[in-house]
């Protein structure tokens, strides 16, 4: 198990051929620790690690998380690196499952591209299957999926193998959809730009209060599926008030990926972070 986030070994598989779906093994290793400590201290996610692990004190977790994101920090360094150089806009899209994710990305595209002379390119991480990244082909984007196995999240090592393959072009968009999860990957750079998190009005406003790393680390939050407000009992105001408290200076936008409502102000701040990431190039 890993003491980063608990995720458990297994084989990472990245697509080879992104339009083919072909996949190829990639060995990814997480260090497992199996020193015993049985001391009787429970710290459950309130000592220094803010973890548990059976086994492990909670000064060794702490060392153990400092040099996995030591190393996973200088992967993500070589991918900003790269994509600055080539001015590629990143951004790492992060929410629960069941947010909606796909089906706003797959409509960002399809309005983006409409008439529009930007060029999208995606990273899929799922644990299993190609359904996402098939759904991103369809309209007719490059993508490639990454399957992380019992992983639970991204990192910088994986998406450096999938810019090798998908190499997007210059001054070009890269979404990075990452593994649903709001824990995991607030922790794990990619070398992104920004960190989007998606929050369905079907979850409760109390979210960002819950995982707050991830609210705390997001630039922008969306909130989805807003044409399902009068049908379920949720407070926008009271989520959004929720997310400034661990995030005081996050940009929230309430959207809604299957009537467009809120979509122009979506695509609107793309551009604005686009041309922003061109200046700083």
């Amino acid at each position: 198990m890993c003491t980063v986030c608990g995720c458990g070994e297994g084989d990472v598989r990245i697509e080879s051929h992104a339009e083919e779906g072909h996949v190829h093994e990639h060995v990814h290793d997480h260090h497992h620790e199996h020193a015993h400590d049985h001391g009787h201290q429970h710290h459950y996610g309130h000592g220094p690690a803010r973890a548990h692990a059976p086994g492990l004190s909670q000064a060794r977790m702490v060392e153990i998380e400092e040099n996995i994101l030591d190393k996973n920090n200088q992967y993500a360094s070589a991918n900003r690196n790269w994509l600055r150089e080539h001015g590629v806009l990143t951004l790492n899209l992060v929410s629960s499952p069941g947010s909606g994710k796909t089906s706003l990305l797959t409509r960002t595209i399809d309005d983006l591209s409409s008439g529009a002379d930007i060029d999208v390119t995606v990273i899929e991480g799922d644990q299993q299957t190609a359904n996402d990244a098939e759904r991103i082909r369809a309209t007719g984007a490059r993508a490639l999926q990454i399957n992380t196995g019992k992983g639970c999240h991204l990192d910088g090592h994986m998406v450096g193998h999938a810019l090798e393959t998908l190499a997007p072009a210059d001054d070009s968009l890269l979404f990075v959809e990452n593994v649903g999860n709001l824990v995991c990957p607030a922790a794990f750079d990619l070398g992104e730009n920004h960190k989007v998190v998606i929050l369905s009005v079907t979850e409760g406003a109390d979210k960002p209060l819950k995982y707050p790393d991830m609210f705390a680390a997001a630039d922008l939050m969306l909130i989805n599926k807003i044409d399902l407000l009068p049908y379920v009992d949720f407070d926008v105001e009271a989520c959004i008030a929720n997310a400034r408290k661990v995030n005081p200076g996050i940009r929230v936008l309430p959207v809604s990926a299957t009537t467009g409502e809120g979509m122009d102000d979506w695509y609107a701040w793309i551009r604005a972070a686009r041309d922003f990431a061109r200046v700083g190039a």
